[in-house]
């Protein structure tokens, strides 16, 4: 584990490689679960404020699933999450003409309608952020079978999650955290690169 402040990192967010392959995965992490997008408490609000700018990019069934859900609803063992649409696709995506699923909130962000780019639970996905009383915890949880493709273009590719990741760890926990966590790395493989005697 890497500590930096009062975060603790597990070692697979610097030595794993991963880069989601759409083309292959279509986008499945938004559809593949037990609930809807984890949401920190703060997005609920954010989620409430701009939902009319969202709702243009849903799709009917998921307005619908909105409707008679919520924006957002209580999950005993996930915390505050986004609704589905039969248990299954966030009620926030649709399939693009490729049949990938995109998220709407996002789209409004792209097209410059929104501040917000989406939950940051997605923004960080494969990694996941835990609490305890002391500590946040981050560790890296990809799904066993969906997640192969980027498993194997991330080793391709030679890129750590941790870079592939870098805009949303970021915005999680700010540069000076990231920056922390990128030394951290290069002296890890320098380390494994140049055994101490």
């Amino acid at each position: 584990m890497i500590a930096i402040d009062n975060v603790l990192v597990s070692d697979e967010v610097i030595e794993a490689q991963f880069v989601c392959d759409l083309h292959k995965c279509k986008g499945g992490c938004c559809e593949d679960g037990d609930a809807g997008a984890p949401l920190e408490k703060e997005e609920l609000k954010i989620l409430k404020e701009n939902f009319e700018v969202i709702k243009d990019y849903l799709t009917p069934e998921g307005l619908a699933e909105i409707k008679r859900q919520g924006k957002y609803l209580y999950d005993r063992e996930f915390g505050w999450v986004t609704p589905t649409v039969n248990g299954k696709i966030c009620a926030y995506g649709y399939r693009d003409n490729q049949g990938i699923i995109k998220c709407g909130i996002e789209q409004a962000y792209n097209d410059g309608k929104l501040g917000w780019k989406k939950p940051i639970s997605c923004h960080l996905y494969p990694i996941r952020t835990g609490r305890n009383k002391a500590y946040t915890t981050v560790n890296y949880e990809p799904r066993e079978t969906l997640c192969n493709a980027a498993c194997t273009l991330g080793k391709k590719l030679k890129l750590p999650v941790y870079q592939f990741l870098k805009d949303a760890l970021i915005r999680k926990f700010g540069s000076d955290f990231y920056e922390a966590l990128h030394q951290v790395a290069v002296e890890h493989f320098n380390n494994k690169a140049h055994p101490k005697k």
